[in-house]
């Protein structure tokens, strides 16, 4: 899990006591550290979580993001995470 102060490239939002939230965490966890890319965890119960991302997220957990954009829910595939997870810590090419 992510201990810096930038925002982590890949987000877990979950809730306590989710059995599939638990699964998605150990897949987040491999394909991250595989990566050597940062991750968070956001509860979705917690105090001061965002009303707006439970209402988004909510009836959805577990919810992965990589680079804001939603990678999946409820069950997460560790080789379509890995891809998304390829893409933003890939080196990209000077278009200039």
């Amino acid at each position: 899990m992510s201990t810096s102060d930038a925002p982590a490239p890949v987000l877990l939002f979950g809730r306590a006591g989710c059995h599939l939230c638990d699964d998605a965490r150990t897949v987040v966890e491999d394909v991250c550290a595989e990566a050597g890319v940062a991750w968070a965890e956001v509860d979705l119960d917690a105090p001061g979580t965002d009303p707006a991302l439970r209402e988004q997220y909510g009836e959805y957990v577990p919810v992965v993001t990589v680079g804001g954009v939603q990678q999946g829910f409820w069950r997460v595939d560790a080789r379509r995470l890995a891809r998304a997870v390829a893409r933003i810590s890939a080196p990209r090419a000077d278009l200039g």
